[in-house]
């Protein structure tokens, strides 16, 4: 059964969240732009066909079909997914290895981890749901350790100093590299 509407006030949602967000640490443009490609039909019709409300239908696509033809679409377009910056090393051995990222990209990536567990676990979300979640998958991902070490690093201060000082700090980070 399709659910267009309830995907679209998800999507809407959760864009809400990170634009506040990206606004909080000055990344205006990111804010604007984040996650725009989820209403491009590829994305949109796969998110309206599975969804699920409390969890991404990305993840009911994939169990369906075996993968996810929206995350691919998705994660192609979107420099906030680490999944975007995952390339051959330029070593001999041509392993896949993960970029660094540019840290407005983190700091959005962030963001975006954020308002997921925010939308998703809805009145149950704690400050340190982000963190939990990213601990769950750790040690698949394919990050660059710097890339690694700032995420880790402001997802355990969110969870312990909360939201106030981790946007803070985040702010001047990102604006210290630019």
């Amino acid at each position: 059964m399709l659910h267009p509407i309830k995907h679209f006030r998800t999507v809407s949602h959760h864009r809400w969240l990170v634009l506040k967000y990206c606004f909080r640490i000055g990344l205006y443009k990111q804010g604007l732009l984040h996650d725009l490609s989820k209403f491009s039909p590829t994305e949109f019709w796969a998110g309206a066909k599975y969804y699920q409300g409390n969890r991404s239908p990305n993840d009911a696509q994939r169990l369906k079909a075996g993968y996810s033809a929206a995350w691919l679409h998705h994660k192609g377009r979107n420099r906030h997914h680490l999944e975007y910056w995952i390339d051959y090393s330029t070593g001999a051995d041509h392993q896949l290895c993960g970029m660094e990222i540019p840290p407005r990209y983190v700091a959005e990536m962030i963001c975006d981890r954020i308002a997921a567990s925010r939308t998703y676990r809805g009145s149950l979300y704690s400050d340190s749901d982000p963190y939990e979640y990213y601990m769950r998958s750790r040690d698949h991902y394919i990050l660059h350790p710097k890339t690694r070490g700032y995420l880790e690093k402001y997802l355990r201060m969110l969870k312990q100093e909360g939201e106030k000082k981790t946007f803070l700090s985040l702010r001047e980070w990102v604006h210290s590299k630019n």
